[in-house]
Order: C-alpha cells, then structure tokens, then sequence
C-alpha cells in the first residue's frame, strides 16, 4: 500500500541533503560564471536586486580619482628631518625653546622637562623643476617632485599613537567609528567581484620594536560589515583559511557555503536583519577570493625592469612589495588600499634610524607614482603619504649626544599627495621658522578627508549615515575641500 508523501513530515536532514545538491549547482554557475545570472553578484541576484552601487548615486561632483592608495609610516615620520627644510632650527640647536611657542601646549613625554631646539639631522636639496625641497635621504621621492604635492601645514588633535591613527582613520578619537576606507565603499560601491573593496598591508623596516596597528583601525564601525578593511597578509596565505585543507575541493567547499547561505536566506526572510545579508554576501566573496586572491599575489608575471623598479625581491612582506601589490589591486578595481609601513617611531637614535628608515621605503613609494604613471592610472587614483603625526623642534635627550630623538607633533607636520586630481609639483602652506605651527594655509585631518572625498565625486557634508538618532559623517562636524592643492 503506497503511502502519501507529506512535505511537512520530511525531515531536516534529508531535505538540506536534496535541496543542497540543485542550490549548490546554481550557486557554483554563478559564481564562477557571474554572467550566467547576467550581473556580477550572484547574491544580489538571487534577491533580484542589483549590486551595491554606492550610497552616493549619482555623485555630487564629477569625480578626479576612481581609488585611494594610502601609504601610512605609522609612528610618526619627522618632517623636520624629511620635507620642512629649517635653517632657524638648526642656527638654534642647543638653545632653549622660546616660551612663546611651547606654553600651554600639548606635549607628549616631555611634559615638565627642559625643552631644547634639535636641529636638523638631514641635509636638503631642490629636486625637480619645480625645485622642491626635499630631504636627501630620500633621492628616489626626489626623483618626483614634479608629480606630487607637497603639505607642510597638517595637523590633528591626538598626540599619542593609536588615538591619533583613530583620528586619522575615522577623523574622531572615539574608537568604534567607521574608516576612511569604510566610508568610501559605503559611499561608492566596490568596482571589484571578486576582491574585497578596502584591502589593508602591513610592514615594517625590521630594526626596531614597533606599535602594534589595531586592526579596528580598518573597522566598518557602525556601517554594515561588508565595508569593513580586510587584511592581506604579506607572507603565507595573504588571507587566512584562502586555501582549503587537505581533502577538500573546491565543489565541497561550495556545498558547504551555499547550505550555510541557504538557511542564512531562510532566517533572513522572517528577521531582515542586515548583519545576516551581508554574512551571506561575504561567504560569497570568500568563495570568489579563494581563486583571485592566489592570481593577485602571483607576481611572476611581472617583468624584471619593475621588480627591479620597487627594490622588490619576491614575496618577502617588505614595503616594496606591499606597493607593487597596491598596484595590482588598484589595477583589478579595490576601491581604497591602505598601507602601514612601522617604526618612524623617534624619541631617541633619530640620527642612526633616518637613514635606514628612508631607505626602507624611498625606492618603492617613489616607484608605485612612476609605475602607476606609466599604466595611465595616476590620474585616476589618489596616493597619498604621511604618518599619524609629526615630530618636535625640541629634542628628546641630550643634543649633544647621538641618542637624542624626537618626541610626538600634532601643530605642525607635513604629508605628500599625488594622481587624481592633485595639482602636481607644487609645495602648500608652511610652518613657523621652528617647525612648530603650521602658520601659513593650515590643513586640519578633517579638511584633508574633505578634499578627498571631494575628489571621488562626494560631497563631506552630504555623505552621512543614521546611528543612534545622528546623522554621522567623516568629518563630523568640521572639514573643507583644500582648493589650493587640486589641479
């Protein structure tokens, strides 16, 4: 007698094993084949939605720059001894500080001490026909003046590290707000299927013991996860679990994703919640890195000439091949790179430690200009470089002796910028004759994230997000486009 099949009595177990088999087929089309579903996101299509094109859309401005590169020399790079050329500094060495300069102001670690003028511990010349000053421990930024702007007059408000990369990142203090990265993919969308939009790289010059770099400094905050930075590691896997284990293929792998996202789907329809769609998303994306992500970092495709360009040996998580990575992820359509190259921390063997830090990271920050100019992509991609902070007129330690250093700067200090949009060999705004204040067309973090989403078509004021009753943004409450350093 044949019995009456009754859906609602079958059980858990063999429906996800029947049902997985059709969805994990269609799930593996699309996502080796976006264009069988006719759109590049095969979760979105599944949804009958379109790809995230960006909170901005259309943009407010017609856009200079298409992606962000940012290299960071995290701990605070000396621009005393590297672009803010002082000869008054270095006729003073030795004397003390005039009180006018120092009274009430925010010091580091030399809060009640004897504040003495430090010279300069580096030598400068012209370089290019624009005749920028320069530091000569760095021939190969040298070498392009006349493509980049240089900014002797930033500052920001937090003096010690890691809240001064917070400000930096977030434009707040506040730890748990979204990065710049974050706010640029939330705002633009990413150009890339099958990478993330906002990649983080690491490294470091090697001689001396760095600040770690939290990794909520590439936090989302409170924008939906999908935006948050993921950090590319330089030796090993570049992404962690990137590469199956032993006896696992490729089609088990995506059995497994498409039964997970396949009952994330079935939660998300009664909750709406968008930490589920956006877990969803993400197992798909990690699916797609699985194969981009070894293609990306397979640089034995590049020629000799450009290896030999950055100073690049291999896949050794040096700076040099942190910059030919940014390179070819801003070729496959990463929205906002962000590197941290470490220890331009000073507070002591500033004279030892200039030299080798320059070297570390002269040759490739200069190439990554050079070669993205080849390739027709300065122009449309923003590089800009700097630390957290600058450094002291006054030294820390005794002058006298080859220890002294530099202490941590927030009136005064100087970053470079180049590509998308940026008027190229050109100096804007000056310190005083110590290289205390920045007295002459001060640039605030807040005006340096307003002029950068300017470039990428959005408007500071009008890029927002609603959290806990506030409408926040990126430059919270301050901020102007700097019109002086645009082309």
């Amino acid at each position: 007698m044949d019995i009456p099949f009754r859906p609602e009595q079958l059980a858990r177990r063999t429906f996800l094993g029947q049902a997985s088999l059709g969805l994990g087929s269609m799930a593996l089309a699309s996502l080796l084949e976006p264009s069988v579903w006719g759109a590049s996101a095969p979760a979105s299509v599944k949804k009958g939605k379109q790809p995230y094109r960006g909170a901005v859309n259309p943009l407010h401005f017609a856009p200079k720059a298409k992606r962000v590169i940012f290299l960071c020399m995290a701990g605070g790079p000396s621009h005393l001894e590297l672009f803010d050329e002082k000869p008054k500094l270095a006729e003073m060495h030795g004397e003390p500080v005039p009180e006018s300069f120092t009274k009430g102001q925010p010091i580091a670690q030399l809060q009640g001490q004897k504040l003495v003028c430090f010279g300069p511990q580096s030598t400068f010349s012209k370089f290019g026909q624009s005749q920028q000053s320069i530091c000569n421990f760095l021939p190969h930024i040298g070498s392009i003046a006349d493509d980049i702007c240089i900014v002797r007059s930033m500052q920001t408000e937090q003096i010690n590290h890691d809240p001064a990369h917070t400000f930096m990142n977030t434009g707040t203090a506040i730890s748990g707000r979204p990065s710049m990265g974050s706010w640029i993919n939330y705002g633009l969308g990413s150009e890339c299927a099958d990478l993330p939009g906002f990649v983080v790289l690491t490294s470091r010059a090697g001689t001396r013991s760095p600040q770690p770099i939290s990794s909520r400094q590439w936090s989302s905050g409170f924008l939906p996860g999908k935006f948050q930075g993921v950090q590319f590691y330089s030796t090993g896997d570049p992404v962690h679990y990137v590469s199956n284990p032993p006896g696992v293929d490729s089609d088990e792998q995506n059995d497994v994703i498409s039964s997970v996202n396949s009952l994330n789907r079935m939660r998300d329809a009664v909750e709406h919640n968008p930490d589920i769609a956006t877990r969803i998303a993400q197992y798909e994306l990690a699916y797609r890195m699985q194969m981009s992500v070894p293609e990306l970092v397979n640089i034995g495709g590049e020629s000799q000439a450009v290896m030999d360009m950055y100073g690049c040996k291999g896949a050794d998580g040096t700076f040099a091949y942190n910059c030919l990575l940014a390179r070819r992820l801003a070729e496959r359509g990463v929205r906002f790179i962000h590197l941290y190259h470490r220890d331009w921390d000073f507070h002591d063997n500033i004279r030892l430690h200039i030299p080798e830090l320059c070297e570390s990271a002269d040759q490739a920050s200069a190439a990554l200009i050079t070669d993205l100019k080849q390739r027709g992509m300065l122009d449309e991609t923003l590089v800009i470089w700097g630390g957290e902070f600058g450094r002291t007129p006054m030294a820390q330690g005794d002058v006298s002796k080859p220890k002294a250093g530099r202490d941590h700067h927030i009136r005064g200090f100087t970053m470079w910028m180049a590509g998308g949009g940026i008027k190229p060999g050109t100096s804007y705004g000056a310190t005083d004759e110590l290289g205390y204040y920045a007295v002459d067309n001060p640039v605030h973090v807040h005006d340096l994230h307003a002029t950068m989403l300017y470039l990428m078509g959005i408007d500071h004021e009008r890029l927002t997000y609603r959290y806990q009753g506030r409408d926040f943004r990126l430059t919270d409450v301050a901020g102007k486009v700097v019109k002086g350093i645009l082309a």
